[in-house]
């Protein structure tokens, strides 16, 4: 097999690489290797608008089959690979063939954080990571009265929110004394609780699961209190981790993510992007890992141009965002150790943002049903935040 391009994972960072080398001119041979059977597809809807309104798998596609024919992009969807060999160049697959390449690109995303737990492998739980979950999930919920979502984070709270509107109860079970207390601050949160209160859901807070019950099938949870609460279904939702086992195997450093620098690199001819990429923060001062439609396409855009020799640091103000119910939540930026925060706006009215600073700059806008204030937000914390190479 002639070198050229090979890209271990086929999602929204992958898919993004193969189009910008294609639109930067490059004209040899891309491969991008998938172990889902599926073509380069969004993820963001599977939790929402997929699952709510039980589209075919092609609303999710980001391109047609044909774009990757028509580009010479060498799709191999549905094989695992094995091991990466670093010194040779070459990766194996799990049906023992052997893949060569120029240069190597993980794009190998995130899976379900494990979970511990006695009951967690019974027919009847569920996690929430790639269309196969829904496939499974979807059909299971159809005959559902009651869920347990364990997980107050985006998407237990959207599958909260999928499950209210079709009439079904909705326990999420929540260890913190928030719900997106990770991602979010205490206005947002409060607010978020309230609107799901407000709808029927049964948030139970500061509450830890010692195990899934059931003989055969799940039927419930149990907390640590030793309260039981009984379900038809359990999906947990309690966060994700980098699919890094590949790199770490290699030998390339891994820290909940493939450690990479301002050019998405990692080693000599290998990069990682994505979700599954963890790097410096010069905005924020420390690293990160994002996991989000933005740094999927802008870190992938930025491996492309070092690639293609057209190096530019990647350093971003990054965003996220969530629906639930008619509710729209915009995140920028990245609030952890903020010293004063501005809510603008009135919550009571469902349109309002919220302001984080740390040492008098903006670090982070909540923005909530209002695009405005998101985008203005991003915009001065731009300004306000130092790039690369600023003093």
């Amino acid at each position: 097999m002639s070198a050229g391009v090979l890209i271990v994972g086929a999602g929204q960072a992958a898919a993004q690489l193969a189009i910008s080398l294609r639109q930067s001119g490059h004209d040899g041979v891309i491969r991008m290797i998938g172990d889902e059977p599926y073509a380069p597809y969004q993820r963001p809807p599977l939790s929402k608008a997929y699952l709510k309104e039980k589209a075919s798998i092609e609303t999710l596609l980001l391109r047609r089959d044909s774009y990757w024919t028509d580009h010479k992009v060498q799709l191999e969807l549905g094989a695992p690979v094995a091991a990466v060999d670093l010194a040779r160049k070459q990766v194996g697959l799990r049906d023992g063939r052997s893949v060569g390449y120029g240069t190597l690109v993980f794009a190998t995303g995130t899976r379900a954080r494990d979970l511990p737990l006695p009951g967690i492998a019974l027919p009847g739980v569920f996690s929430l990571r790639k269309i196969d979950d829904v496939r499974r999930l979807r059909p299971a919920l159809d005959d559902a009265r009651r869920i347990v979502i364990v997980g107050g984070g985006y998407i237990g709270l959207e599958v909260a929110a999928v499950m209210r509107q079709e009439g079904r109860e909705a326990v999420v079970v929540e260890a913190e004394d928030r719900v997106m207390k990770r991602v979010a601050g205490e206005v947002v949160s409060g607010f978020f609780d309230t609107l799901h209160r407000s709808r029927g859901a049964d948030i139970r807070l500061r509450c830890r699961l010692a195990s899934i019950d059931g003989d055969g099938r799940a039927t419930g949870i149990t907390l640590a209190s030793g309260e039981r609460i009984a379900a038809d279904v359990v999906l947990v939702a309690t966060g994700a981790r980098a699919n890094d086992d590949l790199a770490v195997a290699a030998g390339l450093q891994c820290e909940d993510g493939v450690v990479v620098d301002d050019l998405a690199r990692s080693a000599p001819d290998v990069y990682a992007i994505g979700d599954c990429a963890r790097f410096f923060s010069h905005r924020y001062g420390r690293k990160i890992r994002l996991e989000c439609v933005q740094n999927a396409i802008d870190q992938a855009k930025t491996a492309a141009d070092a690639i293609m020799g057209q190096a530019k640091p990647y350093d971003p103000v990054p965003w996220f965002w969530s629906d639930q119910y008619e509710i729209k939540l915009q995140i920028t930026g990245l609030l952890d150790g903020f010293d004063a925060c501005e809510t603008i706006g009135d919550p009571a009215g469902g349109k309002f943002s919220v302001e984080y600073r740390k040492a008098g700059k903006l670090i982070a806008v909540d923005a909530i049903n209002d695009g405005r204030a998101h985008m203005m937000g991003r915009r001065r914390i731009a300004a306000e935040l130092p790039e690369i190479g600023a003093a």
